[in-house]
């Protein structure tokens, strides 16, 4: 039982009213002991859980709650917080005397990181059996994986939260069975089974569908009732269902041609993996850890070979494009987001083209740096051009300022792919949006393109966006042959 006793006369009411969509989200679960919130990237959810909290505190005898979200995400709250609501939110980071200070107060909303939580499990848990608390979890795929430490200790917190929610607008971040430790953290089980192992292998996109028609019809039938089991406490909106006006989204793909010595060294790596990768007659499969960072280098060699070879002296076959859509974009005077995995790629096309007073965003800057990069990028206009990773700058982020994106290469995680693309596709964009995709023919970007197609289509099954007949006359399960196919093409060439 708590002992905190609240100051009167504060306002519990939020500053901006929530469109019609954000309201029947929030009516639809406000008074639910558990409950998800899975909207669509750039629909606001973060507006819904405010009001959740505010909600919660006033009428529901809460007198915390607790936002849990990414390190580069607790800044984005504090303000939102602020200019959403008449309280005052304290940070739990990773000063101990701080964070003693803030559990101790009567602090009605505490933001904090998915770190914080792991690092000060004891003192939290101790807080949790004082205090009645609420958790929003933002972005909750962090703990997608059940077999890491952090989501552990999510599941051993659970039950000490009078109220839980979890936010993310791709539950499916990569695979089905992504969903399912999320949904875990809620319910303990009761909706999608209480074994990991079994609905993994029930709901896994694996090359063996692409040959096996019975292996697909199970896997279409059971990823097609997922939604169905969660759908009494989860609300899940898309920019096409939720009424919001927004300017189309075209997607561009440029074909890209190798330069000659890049040609050489990539059939290089892959005359040296393709007999490495395939074992047991069976080929790779995109989750097998050991396999991708082989595959890694194939991608590193397609994107910029002097990510591995600094003595390579030429123009790739990606760059050449590149150029023609950055001055394409500079002559329509708009900006542009160039994502790349790469660090490497960052630095170097950053300064190349710094005469557009280009910012940069990834893993190996301060957070502070980053910021700083993002208000750059918002606020000046001669500022046209942003370099970032998807790993650093997918999420939270509003940069509706660009309308262009360029997606130099890609990584094989659909939740990169589509996270990043939407910073720019949200509430507040008035602009037609460009999604453009540089391809080297003859390539792994083949097969990448492929995989992530297939892999967008199972997560729209799994997330309810599309019907089970829809899903079949849509997906595309040649994935699994395609790979073969790049593995191969240095034999077929030489």
């Amino acid at each position: 039982m708590s002992n905190i006793i609240k100051t009167k006369n504060i306002s519990y009411d939020a500053k901006f009213d929530a469109f019609e969509y954000q309201v029947e989200a929030y009516n639809a679960i406000k008074d639910l002991e558990y409950s998800a919130v899975f909207h669509e990237q750039g629909l606001g959810k973060t507006k819904i859980g405010v009001d959740l909290a505010l909600y919660w505190l006033n009428n529901k005898g809460i007198d915390c709650v607790l936002v849990v979200t990414k390190k580069q995400l607790v800044n984005n709250w504090i303000e939102e917080l602020g200019n959403h609501t008449f309280l005052r939110a304290r940070v739990l980071g990773t000063n101990k005397g701080s964070n003693y200070r803030v559990l101790n107060s009567a602090t009605q909303i505490i933001v904090t990181n998915f770190e914080t939580i792991v690092s000060e499990k004891e003192r939290i848990k101790l807080f949790l059996k004082t205090r009645e608390v609420a958790i929003i979890i933002d972005e909750s795929t962090k703990i997608k994986n059940p077999d890491t430490k952090m989501t552990q200790t999510f599941f051993e917190l659970s039950d000490l939260f009078r109220f839980r929610t979890i936010m993310t607008g791709t539950p499916v971040a990569n695979r089905p069975y992504d969903i399912w430790s999320q949904i875990f953290f809620l319910d303990h089980g009761k909706a999608l089974g209480e074994d990991f192992n079994d609905f993994k292998n029930s709901t896994d996109l694996n090359n063996k569908l692409s040959r096996d028609s019975n292996k697909r019809v199970e896997f279409e039938k059971t990823v097609s009732s997922i939604f169905s089991k969660i759908s009494s406490f989860t609300v899940r909106e898309t920019k096409a269902s939720s009424g919001i006006k927004l300017p189309k989204k075209e997607y561009i793909k440029r074909i890209a041609f190798f330069e000659d010595e890049q040609r050489k060294k990539y059939h290089q790596i892959l005359r040296e993996l393709s007999t490495e990768i395939n074992k047991d007659g069976e080929t790779i499969i995109d989750d097998d850890s050991e396999c991708l960072k082989r595959l890694l280098r194939l991608n590193q060699v397609a994107s910029n070979p002097r990510l591995l070879d600094e003595s390579y002296e030429k123009t790739s076959g990606k760059e050449i494009i590149l150029n023609q859509l950055i001055d394409e974009v500079i002559e329509r005077d708009e900006k542009c987001i160039i994502w790349t995995s790469f660090i490497g790629n960052i630095e170097e096309f950053a300064d190349k083209y710094k005469k557009y007073n280009s910012q940069k965003i990834h893993g190996g800057l301060s957070i502070e740096a980053r910021n700083d990069a993002v208000k750059e990028f918002k606020n000046n206009n001669e500022c046209k051009l942003l370099f970032a990773t998807p790993q650093s700058a997918k999420e939270g982020l509003t940069l509706t300022v660009a309308n262009n994106v360029i997606f130099y290469d890609r990584t094989f995680n659909l939740d990169d792919y589509l996270q990043a693309q939407d910073r720019i596709h949200r509430i507040s964009q008035d602009k037609k949006c460009r999604i453009y995709n540089i391809l080297i023919e003859e390539s792994i970007d083949k097969w990448i393109d492929a995989l992530l197609g297939a892999k967008q289509y199972a997560a729209f099954l799994a997330q309810g966006d599309i019907e089970a007949s829809e899903f079949s006359i849509k997906m595309d399960y040649s994935y699994g042959e395609i790979i073969k196919e790049v593995l191969t093409e240095g034999k077929i060439n030489e």
